[in-house]
């Protein structure tokens, strides 16, 4: 059995120990580290899974920008980690789902996510051409993804623009 719950303090050695086992590199784990300590935080949409006490997946929920004729602050889907031995499980859906449902209940109304459509749009996501909105990131259209909330009301249009705590990834 699953257990999703917000990050701690304690939790934060084991979620750099995740994102790094999961992708292969630090990159992860450190973007993880300086959005924690950036005004773009959201405690309540870091969360983790556990499986037997212990964190076995990770998925990190932060403010982004759409910069067009206003600057609308949305939320950015990244990074979405599992450790390998419990990968294709169930649990980064698990997390998307849990993540999904707090997000709506702050009345969020944009998440966008860069991955693979084949996963992200069993959950709603599409194309963010679709709704005029623009990647900053030279990447096929498909992969650069939104997801509308029940609070969207307007139109946002414009092109993303990532804080510079990305950079590293």
């Amino acid at each position: 059995m699953i257990n999703i719950r917000c990050e701690t303090l304690a939790d934060y050695t084991v979620i750099a120990e995740v994102n790094t086992l999961a992708f292969g590199q630090e990159n992860e784990a450190k973007l993880v580290e300086e959005i924690r300590r950036s005004e773009r935080y959201i405690s309540e949409l870091s969360l983790v899974a556990e499986f037997e006490n212990v964190v076995v997946g990770q998925i990190l929920f932060s403010y982004i920008d759409i910069v067009g004729e206003e600057t609308l602050q949305v939320l950015g889907l990244a990074p979405l980690a599992v450790h390998p031995q419990f990968q294709r499980q169930g649990i980064g859906s698990a997390l998307i789902k849990a993540g999904l449902e707090i997000a709506e209940a702050k009345k969020e109304a944009i998440v966008i996510v860069l991955g693979h459509p084949e996963f992200y749009t069993r959950f709603g996501f599409q194309p963010s051409i679709v709704y005029g909105i623009e990647s900053p990131f030279p990447v096929p259209e498909e992969f650069f993804m939104v997801k509308l909330l029940q609070s969207y009301h307007q139109r946002y249009k414009g092109k993303v623009v990532y804080p510079s705590t990305f950079d590293g990834v």
